[in-house]
């Protein structure tokens, strides 16, 4: 069970308002251990074609940012790293900026069609591309390589799954063709049924 990533964010304030509100705070057991992804956290990263990563600035107003890309494209390295292909953008380098000065960041990964979404607390380390050739070679998708401005790898401090009560199920234009790819294939076939039998 990850247990870091619930004593990283329940700090004191948090534990007065549980208290405040539902009159008791979390009990935590404490542990200093890095969460390890596991199987399904590995499968889900790779299905994702998008994330949001929220860093703070040096005036502590948080920031977040949209990154997208081919899925597959944050990549799982170890079960305590991660990393993806920073892609050419419009040039104001936020986040970049941000985590030069604190390389604390939040991952925030969410699937609508699933009802899943996935936290991470991390550390993120910004590279060159030409400083680890065999780190570049493996987050840098095919043919990207012109559009990859630098490299972010992530160490996991901790991670959480949350409840899917309130995400609204949506889908892809992708998604939504496979799902009704079918149909479309039955109602041709029933349309040359009714051509034939008209004959």
């Amino acid at each position: 069970m990850a247990m870091r990533f619930l004593n990283l964010v329940v700090t004191p304030d948090v534990k007065a308002a549980q208290e405040r509100y539902y009159g008791r705070s979390l009990a935590l057991s404490s542990t200093e251990r890095q969460d390890r992804l596991g199987p399904e956290e590995t499968e889900f990263i790779a299905r994702m074609d998008s994330f949001y990563l929220a860093s703070v600035n040096q005036a502590g107003w948080p920031y977040l940012q949209h990154r997208g890309g081919p899925k597959g494209f944050l990549k799982v390295l170890s079960p305590a790293e991660l990393g993806f292909a920073d892609f050419k953008g419009n040039r104001q380098l936020l986040t970049t900026g941000n985590v030069a000065r604190d390389g604390r960041v939040c991952l925030f990964l969410m699937s609508y069609p699933r009802q899943a979404r996935l936290k991470l607390l991390c550390h993120v380390e910004l590279l060159e591309t030409t400083a680890e050739p065999s780190l570049a070679k493996a987050l840098i998708p095919p043919g990207m390589e012109r559009d990859t401005e630098r490299l972010f790898r992530f160490k996991v401090e901790g991670f959480d799954w949350n409840c899917p009560k309130y995400i609204t199920p949506r889908f892809t234009e992708a998604e939504v063709e496979a799902a009704i790819r079918p149909l479309h294939d039955r109602i041709a076939a029933l349309e040359d049924e009714v051509t034939r039998l008209k004959r």
